[in-house]
């Protein structure tokens, strides 16, 4: 069996649940790489307030193998509580253990362990086939989660908003595959612009790592990588969203309304492509650009589709250079999510970054006006930090043009003012109170992502313990004690926004999926039966599958999971190196 599959396989035999206990000292509920930063967060009230030490003991109230001083009292404003750290980096064993503290009970088991990640790992990408549209999930891949066959999405039809002369409403196209964007059965080009770029992200910085990763889809064994193949079944979905008798973009392929909690194969309204827009002609530009030079080494298996997208992706930057104000605008009868975007000059330098990368013509960063242009954490809405990011990744093999010196000090910059935060973190983590937004997770990740760049290319330490601290509270080391990846980790969501998880009938949700994570908004109150604990912004969390404004999954948010997970795995040393 497969290193890969074989971690999985141990993961998912032991799926997450919420029915451990709730525990006071909050840690990575996975554990951490020997040579990985390793540190949980202890409360400081009158149970501990003689306290001084923890211990890291065996697993089961085994033996004492590590001793540590536990670092000051902090406020922690953001989740209303006062913590101290405890640093037990020097753990370097592989083993299973706990962390003591008098006055408390003994925290989640944890493990050290060389492969600590590659279950998770696994199990984020293979979220992305369990997401599938217009496929039937077999018993041989899906296991429990087998289903039939939903929105084959050959029959969808031009909406007015959408219409041109050469297509004009009503006329039926056809446009497969694809992944559900969300906790929804559509499919918006905006948001699989982040997400696929991401992960194509992820096997251009780390290709060794995914080359031997087998992950039991349809298409393994194929001689393209799985994360790829994966990918694939997105990238050929939007490729059908491009009109090609002008290039332009469709910005959704939608129902006129939200599904109900069904299951694909149950949900049969007529389906939309909804106006084309500036937007998402440059997602798409930006995202063909990278498949088609990723793609470019397996022109034997895949003929011709490395020159058609890079083709595409030429295409759609012409439209939208034509039609640079085409604003999303929601029609009165569609009633789907919007990702509306009224400032796309991010997307622009974005689209350029990657046909500059792609091309080598140094119209394309004369384009992205290099100068002006900042770096910020990527989001869906504001792209301009991945412009950047794939400047640093390719900086050894750009045209002269590029501003070398720039390029390292955007991200040097925003790498370093994101481990400024953590320093000032009671928790110890890159996040303030302005990023608990709808999909913080995300935030959580993508500042990781960010860091691990400012690791590569500057080698500071510094950037790849903030990273890992990110990671951490993913996985158990936040304040409301819960791993927000389905089905790992001691604790972790039961309940999250996805209809198959909600219509399956199967107790445990599908496994491998980042809720959305706490957001003071709640603006799904008036829709939950439930009542949220808390309205502090660490603690704004409900796992019920109503809540879609802090619980449902998105395809957005899985990506950086699957980044940073590989990043860890990958970029940290061994101990002593």
């Amino acid at each position: 069996m497969p290193t890969s599959l074989k971690y999985l396989v141990a993961a998912l035999a032991c799926l997450g649940t919420a029915s451990a206990s709730a525990a006071e000292i909050k840690l990575n509920q996975l554990g951490f790489l020997p040579g990985a930063a390793k540190v949980a967060v202890v409360p400081a009230d009158a149970a501990t307030a003689g306290a001084t030490a923890f211990t890291v003991i065996q697993a089961g109230g085994g033996a004492v193998v590590r001793q540590g001083t536990l670092g000051a009292a902090r406020a922690a404003p953001d989740s209303g509580d006062t913590v101290r750290l405890a640093d037990f980096s020097t753990l370097i064993t592989p083993g299973r253990y706990q962390l003591r503290v008098a006055g408390l009970p003994d925290s989640l088991p944890f493990e050290v362990a060389p492969g600590a990640y590659q279950a998770l790992n696994a199990g984020a990408i293979r979220a992305y086939y369990y997401n599938r549209a217009g496929i039937a999930l077999d018993k041989q891949h899906a296991g429990a989660y087998a289903r039939a066959a939903g929105h084959p999405d050959t029959s969808v039809m031009v909406h007015a908003s959408a219409a041109s002369p050469a297509r004009p409403a009503g006329t039926i196209i056809s446009s497969p595959r694809g992944w559900y964007d969300a906790g929804d059965y559509n499919k918006y080009i905006v948001n699989s612009g982040i997400a696929t770029y991401t992960l194509l992200a992820a096997w251009e910085d780390f290709p060794a790592f995914f080359q031997s990763q087998a992950l039991n889809i349809p298409e393994s064994g194929n001689g393209i990588p799985d994360l790829l193949n994966e990918t694939l079944w997105n990238l050929e979905w939007m490729l059908t969203m491009q009109d090609p008798n002008d290039g332009g973009v469709y910005h959704k392929l939608t129902d006129k309304n939200f599904d109900g909690y069904v299951m694909p194969a149950d949900a049969h309204q007529q389906r939309y492509v909804v106006q084309k827009t500036t937007a998402a002609a440059l997602d798409f530009a930006a995202v063909m650009a990278t498949a088609s030079r990723v793609l470019a080494p397996y022109d034997k298996q895949l003929p011709g589709m490395a020159a058609r997208m890079r083709t595409a992706a030429e295409q759609a930057w012409r439209w939208a250079q034509a039609n640079p104000k085409a604003y999303y605008q929601q029609p009165a009868d569609i009633k789907t999510g919007e990702y509306g975007d009224k400032d796309v000059r991010d997307e622009f330098a974005w689209a350029a970054a990657e046909l500059f990368i792609t091309t080598g013509d140094s119209a394309y960063y004369q384009a992205m006006q290099a100068p002006a242009l900042q770096a910020t954490v990527p989001t869906w809405g504001e792209v301009n930090g991945l412009a950047w990011l794939s400047l640093a990744r390719h900086r050894q093999h750009l045209n002269p043009v590029a501003d070398q010196a720039l390029i390292a000090s955007r991200i040097d910059t925003l790498s370093n003012r994101l481990a400024a935060v953590m320093q000032r973190s009671a928790y110890g983590f890159a996040m303030q109170t302005a990023d608990y937004v709808w999909g913080s997770n995300a935030v959580v990740l993508n500042q990781a992502m960010v860091l691990v760049h400012g690791y590569r290319l500057t080698g500071k330490r510094a950037y790849l313990d903030a990273a890992q601290a990110n990671f951490d509270v993913i996985m158990g080391r936040n304040a409301v004690d819960l791993s927000f990846v389905t089905g790992f980790g001691a604790r972790s969501a039961q309940h999250p926004h996805h209809r198959p998880s909600e219509a399956d009938g199967i107790a445990a949700p599908v496994p491998g999926f980042v809720v959305g994570g706490p957001q003071p908004g709640r603006e799904d109150q008036k829709d939950c039966k439930a009542q949220y604990a808390s309205a502090l912004p660490a603690r704004a969390y409900l796992d019920d599958a109503c809540s879609y404004a802090s619980n449902e999954i998105a395809i957005n948010w899985n990506a950086p999971l699957v980044y940073v997970s590989a990043a860890l795995q990958v970029l940290t040393p061994a101990p002593g190196k």
